[in-house]
């Protein structure tokens, strides 16, 4: 992405180096696995030999560890830290102008960076949930490490992936402001059976409102060459079905949460190829 360092981080909060603890065994609280919760659990489970994925879709407990300030990586992840500050930027600056034409106004969620693990609006947050968004506090939470998981395990590399990523959990900001993921959550708690079928339809728009705001980027010129290719491994790579082949798991559809590799490129693809938040409507299409 063509792109410049500077953009106003008023809207980060950075809780990388205030250390952690004190959030205890219970997995992540409130908060939902975020698009690379799966994902990362995917990879602890490849490199340690062991389930780490069933756990967290059933409910169970994770692994907890605990942050300490580290200086030297907080340096290292500087640039990164820019580029996802520019991103974030973008990214709403964009809803501000988009989101009038679906009927509401758009206001500016945060974005939290911390590292291993800290506390969100929905409980508590770890690292190996992966990027998520918090409804309850309006914020994004992000540990920086996820990215590299991205590109070295997952094949997922390129600037314009971390954008995807990030581009996606704003699009649950979005879903928070149209009032979809409020009724979706009623939705859940009245009927439970239909509770993954319609996460999978809730994150699929938010791929979809993620290539709604890339169709910006194409029409502003600043996309360079391999930046779609790159969104869209990205998308694949966090497809429930990659990621339990990656992990050795058998690819259960019923329990999926995200939906497939094809689902996302293809959402992402739609609002993308079409930039209207009226062609993201998941729920009612049958596919």
């Amino acid at each position: 992405m063509k792109w410049t360092p500077g953009s106003s981080d008023q809207d980060v909060e950075d809780r990388r180096d205030e250390g952690g603890g004190g959030i205890g065994g219970s997995g992540i609280g409130g908060a939902h696995i975020g698009i690379g919760g799966l994902l990362l659990l995917g990879v602890l489970s490849f490199v340690f030999k062991i389930d780490l994925i069933s756990p967290f879709i059933g409910g169970g407990s994770a692994p907890v560890t605990t942050s300490a300030p580290n200086p030297a990586r907080t340096q290292a992840e500087q640039p990164t830290k820019e580029f996802i500050t520019f991103v974030l930027d973008d990214v709403q600056s964009q809803w501000e102008k988009i989101l009038p034409t679906a009927g509401a106004q758009y206001h500016h969620a945060k974005l939290v960076l911390f590292r291993d693990e800290t506390q969100s609006g929905c409980g508590g947050a770890q690292a190996a949930s992966g990027p998520f968004y918090c409804p309850d506090d309006e914020k994004v939470y992000i540990d920086l490490a996820f990215y590299e998981e991205l590109k070295d395990r997952f094949g997922a590399p390129g600037q314009f992936a971390q954008a995807y990523v990030l581009a996606h959990e704003i699009g649950h900001h979005v879903q928070k402001i149209l009032g979809i993921e409020q009724k979706v959550t009623r939705l859940q708690e009245q009927n439970p059976s239909q509770a993954n079928p319609l996460s999978v339809r809730l994150e699929l728009q938010a791929d979809c409102y993620a290539g709604v705001w890339a169709y910006t980027t194409a029409q502003r010129n600043i996309l360079e060459a391999g930046d779609v290719d790159s969104g869209l491994q990205a998308a694949a790579a966090v497809g429930d079905d990659h990621i339990a082949k990656m992990a050795g798991a058998r690819v259960s559809p019923e329990r999926f949460t995200h939906g497939t590799s094809a689902q996302r490129t293809g959402w992402f693809k739609q609002g993308m190829q079409s930039g209207r938040v009226q062609d993201c409507d998941t729920f009612s299409n049958p596919r």
